[in-house]
């Protein structure tokens, strides 16, 4: 077993549930969306994202821009929260959590790109 490639696939995969679980609900309802549950997805991405940077193969470029791809999108997420939230002194309401939503949901395609990369990747170096 190589341990680089455990903590690799392991926080791949965390990325991709953690960015599920904010996802997941109906995109008009800010209490199904948590807060801390976007704060644990953006920051598990970035983790994601530096583990990424030692990869000098195509597929490592690949993971690299995926990961790239859903950190952008969960910081834009979290920036329009911070913006209604802290700046504007509103409670979210369905148009900004939809907003949010969108975003994370942008994040988790590219999450899913790259555990689906993760697996084929897996499956190659089996054989």
């Amino acid at each position: 077993m190589n341990l680089e490639k455990i903590i690799f696939g392991f926080f791949i995969i965390l990325a991709c549930t953690l960015n599920f679980g904010f996802f997941i609900g109906d995109i008009a309802r800010p209490e199904l969306h948590d807060s801390i549950s976007l704060f644990a997805a953006v920051v598990v991405n970035m983790i994601a994202t530096v583990l990424k940077f030692g990869d000098r193969t195509h597929i490592g470029a690949t993971h690299l821009a995926t990961s790239l791809v859903a950190v952008i999108q969960l910081l834009a997420a979290s920036t329009v929260w911070i913006w209604v939230v802290h700046f504007q002194n509103q409670p979210m309401t369905a148009h900004s959590t939809s907003v949010v939503v969108s975003l994370s949901g942008g994040a988790l395609l590219a999450n899913l790109i790259s555990v689906i990369l993760l697996i084929g990747e897996t499956l190659r170096q089996s054989r």
